[in-house]
């Protein structure tokens, strides 16, 4: 499908005269289902006609223009776009697929659509102008036969989410630090060899272990194909680490010999998908990208993210991303079913950009004064089923004041909402993964049965100068042991209000955790009160004494303690759960120094010293077995320790021992026994049990001779 747009200019929109009408263009030859053109002019109290016109067969002319309508396939619709300026838009409406068995609606032929429309202005009927159109459309041709040599087969992403080199993420470029990109030269490989992205995510799997099959070798034992282990190169602890949503099945497509269709047709949006504009673009927000910042990443959907892009300023800008027009961001949205939405634009003025700008230095007299600069774009995307309903962006401006250079870090990010519940990640399946985020929750309120409304427990992340009012917040990550803190300014007139101090210290602190749950598990479910274990909050003993510069009962420091089990393994893989969860508050006293000869804090009630609020966590891990300690003999008597030796005779039958985890224990046990079996009766029916039974005959005929 092709769609004809005309793009006029300013100048053309001020030569239109006020009195007379006239199509912009006034021929169209168009193959696809949608046609867009302008009417020009006087447009007040005017009509529009279309109808289906037939060139004479001895003169070959068509008819003259008529305010009269027939019934053809299309729907004529228009929209104001100035004071003297309409926008028409034609719809086929009909589908264009080949036709089946007993199908109607649909194509009889591979050229679908053949003939000349004639679009008519009239005014109190009578024609003011008039447009020709020759539609020579084609039917969607889609192969129903397998897939040939000649036609681009689709790997099933579910086992190669990435392809065989994920790093690889600009087709004929070679990527940096992507040591598996076809596309970096010998020369262009010696500059990052030894600095590549790691793991899957560079192109590197892990390797076989020697206990599958299909690591055998010419020096493998003969015994090695009945003890080793049969795996299929599926079942892999990364399965699904690059790969979120649904199984993707390649679906047949055009091959290379059939005319490829200039516009694709588009289905209903998936979670990952890109999200698209009305014009089919994609849709596009700044984000971060490989460690560096792309002014226009696409988005896709239901995928929540949250960027800063730091960049030096010289001078004030005036291009996107940093100057942008409501207008512009205005964007009309596939909505997903064949509709679209506009984004809704909300201006939000900041005051205070101490959370922005950065080694700045203002001067009044010779200071650069940048007006509505663009700060951070907030993006809330809500959605229902596999279409998006509304899109809300919150656009931050503020006036940036700086001589010389400034740097500038903007925030961009997106929101997936539905029924009030925000899209959020996992952090493993099932079982955390070491550095996800612990994930949170607060009970709901408004509903009788188990809900939680997902959240983060935080420790402290100082920032710039390291004060309690300027720092933020970071989220506790799985079995990562940490501990921070800021300061904070108290004098002594702070100290003689004990109860107020007491009371703005915790309310920072209470601010960092607000949660009263935890997921036990990676992928928790907000509506099973099984998959949340309950925090619990503790408060140690302190006086609340206070005197002369001094108040206990601050609760200055608060502790996390995570208990974690690992509660199975697959293929290798730990799977970690918390079990239990507990928050303490230490309670301490605040008192000012004036020791050193420094006697200002004590005698000046304004003077502040600086006291530390900290954070931290911790995760113990539950050991998984409890038995006995062992004795001296079992400590010194190595020879069969599989952890101290090279040769592990345990390990002989590895089937059938503790080690092997591919199945159930009892299936190895029964199958290693029916495998003992048959060796055994290979053994009494071989050539050994032959030659004993040849030679006990012997003996038993030498000792009949004798008698």
């Amino acid at each position: 499908m092709v769609k004809v747009v005309v793009v006029l200019s300013f100048l053309l929109f001020c030569w239109a005269d006020s009195t007379h009408l006239v199509f912009q263009p006034s021929f169209i030859i168009a193959t696809g289902p949608r046609i867009t053109t302008f009417l020009l002019g006087n447009i007040k109290d005017v009509s529009l006609n279309v109808r289906k016109v037939f060139p004479s067969n001895v003169t070959g002319s068509i008819d003259p223009p008529s305010c009269a309508a027939n019934e053809t396939l299309w729907i004529v619709t228009k929209e104001l776009v100035g004071t003297n300026a309409l926008r028409v838009n034609l719809q086929l409406n009909k589908s264009l697929h080949l036709c089946g068995d007993n199908e109607t609606d649909c194509c009889p032929k591979p050229m679908c659509v053949l003939e000349s429309l004639q679009v008519s202005a009239c005014v109190a009927n009578a024609v003011q102008a008039s447009l020709l159109i020759q539609a020579k459309i084609h039917a969607h041709l889609i192969s129903a036969f397998p897939t040939t040599d000649n036609q681009t087969v689709i790997p099933n992403q579910v086992y190669e989410p990435l392809g065989s080199c994920p790093c690889d993420l600009t087709a004929r470029t070679c990527d940096i630090r992507c040591c598996c990109d076809k596309d970096c030269s010998p020369e262009e490989l010696m500059l990052f060899q030894s600095h590549c992205h790691p793991g899957p995510f560079g192109g590197q799997l892990p390797l076989v272990p020697d206990y599958h099959c299909s690591a055998q070798r010419d020096n493998s034992p003969d015994w090695f194909p009945f003890l080793c282990v049969i795996s299929p190169p599926e079942n892999n602890p990364y399965l699904g680490l690059f790969y979120n949503g649904d199984k993707i099945i390649p679906k047949p497509r055009p091959s290379f010999q059939i005319p490829v269709l200039s516009e694709p047709v588009f289905n209903t949006y998936r979670q990952g998908n890109p999200i698209f504009t009305l014009d089919d673009q994609l849709f596009t927000i700044p984000q971060m990208a490989i460690g560096h910042c792309v002014d226009n990443a696409p988005v896709a959907f239901l995928e929540n993210f949250s960027h800063k892009c730091v960049n030096l300023l010289n001078s004030c800008p005036t291009a996107f991303p940093f100057r942008t027009l409501a207008s512009d961001l205005r964007v009309r949205v596939n909505n997903g079913q064949g509709g679209d939405v506009t984004v809704i634009v909300r201006d939000e003025l900041i005051g205070d950009l101490s959370q922005f700008l950065s080694n700045a230095v203002v001067n009044p007299d010779e200071s650069l004064v940048c007006d509505n600069v663009t700060l951070a774009l907030d993006y809330t995307f809500y959605w229902k089923r596999n279409h998006i309903t509304k899109v809300i962006l919150i656009r931050s401006v503020g006036t940036v004041i700086f001589k010389g250079s400034v740097d500038l870090t903007t925030r961009y990010s997106a929101v997936f909402l539905t029924r009030d519940y925000v899209g959020e990640s996992n952090s493993g399946n099932p079982g955390y993964q070491v550095g996800k985020p612990v994930i949170a929750g607060i009970k709901r309120t408004q509903n009788t049965a188990f809900s939680v409304q997902r959240t983060s427990i935080n420790l402290w992340k100082p920032v710039r100068d390291g004060l309690c009012f300027t720092a933020e917040k970071q989220p506790v990550l799985f079995a990562m042991n940490s501990t921070s803190g800021c300061h904070l300014h108290v004098s002594l007139q702070n100290l003689t209000q004990c109860d107020l101090l007491r009371a703005t210290v915790g309310s920072l602190q209470t601010n960092m955790i607000t949660a009263t749950y935890v997921a036990n598990k990676g992928n928790p479910n907000s509506e099973k009160e099984a998959d949340w274990v309950k925090i619990s909050y503790m408060n140690s003993s302190n006086s609340l004494e206070v005197g002369d510069g001094s108040c206990g009962g601050i609760p200055s420091h608060i502790h996390i303690s995570i208990w974690s089990l690992v509660t199975e393994t697959t293929e290798g893989t730990a799977q970690s759960n918390i079990q239990a969860i507990q928050v303490r508050s230490t309670l301490s006293t605040w008192t000012l120094d004036c020791g050193g000869g420094d006697l200002s804090p004590c005698a000046d009630p304004t003077e502040t010293q600086m006291f530390h609020v900290t954070s931290s966590v911790t995760f113990i891990e539950i050991p998984i077995h409890h038995g006995p300690p062992k004795t001296r003999f079992q400590i010194n008597f190595t020879e069969y320790d599989c952890n101290k030796n090279d040769v592990c005779w345990p390990h002989l039958a590895f089937p059938l021992t503790k080690y092997y985890t591919g199945e159930p224990h009892s299936q190895a046990l029964a199958k290693g026994l029916i495998l003992l079996f048959f060796f055994i009766a290979a053994s009494l029916l071989g050539t050994p049990w032959r030659q004993i039974r040849q030679a006990w005959n012997s003996s038993s005929r030498a000792v009949i001779r004798d008698y």
